[in-house]
């Protein structure tokens, strides 16, 4: 028997039977003697167009129930190296955006009491400013990898400093990201000025547009981004919407021309050696693909992140 907890396994309860947690993991209260969390927050109450968010960390975990614990791939065994749960929802207040914003902070902040990586199952992407704030508190200003479709850096959203689209601007301005360590993949789309992308290089940050990643393996840029952030600690938020929508239709605010399943692994896979100390997969609304496989690409892709956190082993 092994130390750590494991997934329940497909062959001792059918895979669409069993517990709703992510990859059917153990669920426990607290953070207290894991390594590494799965954490809900189901919110949608900063999104601008296509609502829906607040269900993406349900439908998540429902389709996480076909991952096995063993990457063939890369051959990263995470629940042969770390204590892995899924402590569930943060309990967030639906009717007050900034009161939410608070709620997330100090519930990560609990978290990282424990010395506990968290893996966030979102949400729209407002909460990864929160997530930063709590991550800065313990670790000062992270490397940043972002992946996405749009910069989420505007000044305001009708007159409010906080919604889906300001995070980063405002994580720059509050010094929780560490200089020249910002790396954004997959920005893309229509604007409302040739300067809506500028202000990210005028913080020093490294744009790296779709058209960039077109017809390409990103394992060169991901080789270059491990030489960029070097033994800091590193954050990834990864928005859904960042996949092109053929392959990601269910999530809010879509872009043709986006990245390809495959990039997106080669984008967390290359993030392997890193010193990972937090990750998020934000965007995914289910009502906007009854497959469920836009939630699916979400969950898998939360699992290679669990996959590149330090301290996992690599099977034989």
């Amino acid at each position: 028997m092994s130390d750590f907890n494991q997934p329940m396994g497909g062959n001792s309860m059918p895979r669409f039977a069993g517990p709703a947690t992510m990859m059917r993991l153990p669920t426990q209260e607290t953070a207290q003697g894991l390594d590494a969390a799965f954490i809900g927050i189901p919110m949608d109450i900063g999104t601008s167009n296509r609502p829906g968010t607040r269900l993406g960390p349900r439908q998540i975990r429902d389709e996480s129930r076909m991952l096995r614990p063993y990457n063939m791939a890369t051959r990263a065994a995470p629940f042969e190296s770390l204590q892995v749960a899924d402590i569930g929802d943060v309990p967030i207040n639906t009717f007050h955006l900034p009161k939410s914003v608070d709620i997330i902070t100090a519930f990560y902040d609990e978290v990282l009491k424990h010395d506990c990586i968290p893996l966030t199952l979102g949400g729209e992407h407002t909460l990864t400013l929160p997530i930063l704030r709590s991550i800065a508190k313990k670790h000062g200003p992270v490397g940043l990898i972002h992946v996405d479709a749009h910069a989420d850096v505007n000044e305001h959203m009708f007159g409010e400093p906080i919604a889906h689209g300001t995070p980063f601007r405002r994580a720059q301005e509050e010094g929780l990201l560490a200089a020249n360590k910002v790396v954004q993949i997959g920005l893309r789309g229509t604007g409302y000025a040739a300067e809506d992308f500028d202000w990210c290089r005028e913080q020093g940050f490294r744009v790296v547009p779709a058209e960039e990643c077109w017809y390409r393996s990103l394992a060169p840029l991901m080789k270059e981004v491990r030489e960029q952030m070097g033994d800091i600690p590193v954050y990834i938020s990864f928005d859904i919407d960042s996949l092109d929508p053929s392959v990601a239709p269910g999530t809010g605010t879509v872009e043709m021309g986006g990245l390809t399943s495959s990039q997106g692994l080669e984008i967390v896979r290359g993030a392997s050696g890193l010193n990972i100390v937090g990750g998020d997969l934000v965007e995914v609304s289910p009502p906007y693909d009854t497959s469920g496989n836009t939630a699916l690409m979400g969950a898998t892709l939360l699992y290679e992140m669990l996959c590149v956190l330090p301290g996992v082993k690599t099977g034989s």
